[in-house]
């Protein structure tokens, strides 16, 4: 945790634990076909450590208690089946769904809250669980 000081009271920002589905720097266009995972690490806005993880399990329960075992708490990630959804969701993991771009911009996206921007959304694939979501980052709206 990262002490702040807000008018002269220390306020703690959060670390979080994103993951993001990963195809050669892109964001997976299917999760249950990613092979990667990167999982970043964040303080406040900053992210603080990545690293990518090896995500190639073929049976769909095995990737969401791998998301669990990691203590990912937010993941980012392409197309996902209703059902893989409330699992992942079920664990208590955000989940931000049907995610296109680059594996930098779509971070870059997240950290400043404009991860919901037509540019980052699948053609297609502007649902309802993308509009549902506000607010990505604990705390922020």
């Amino acid at each position: 945790m990262v002490q702040v000081l807000l008018y002269g009271y220390p306020r703690s920002e959060p670390e979080v634990k994103v993951a993001l589905t990963v195809w050669e720097e892109r964001i997976s266009p299917v999760f249950d076909f990613a092979r990667m995972l990167l999982v970043v690490e964040i303080e406040g806005r900053e992210v603080v450590g990545r690293r990518y993880e090896p995500f190639g399990f073929d049976r769909v329960l095995r990737r969401v208690a791998m998301l669990s075992d990691l203590d990912v708490e937010v993941l980012i990630c392409g197309a996902v089946s209703e059902p893989v959804a409330n699992m992942i969701e079920a664990r208590g993991i955000r989940l931000v769904p049907f995610v296109t771009g680059s594996v930098d911009q779509v971070l870059d996206a997240y950290l400043k809250n404009i991860l919901a921007a037509p540019d980052f959304r699948m053609p297609g694939c502007g649902g309802r669980r993308r509009r549902r979501r506000r607010g990505l980052l604990p705390g922020r709206k």
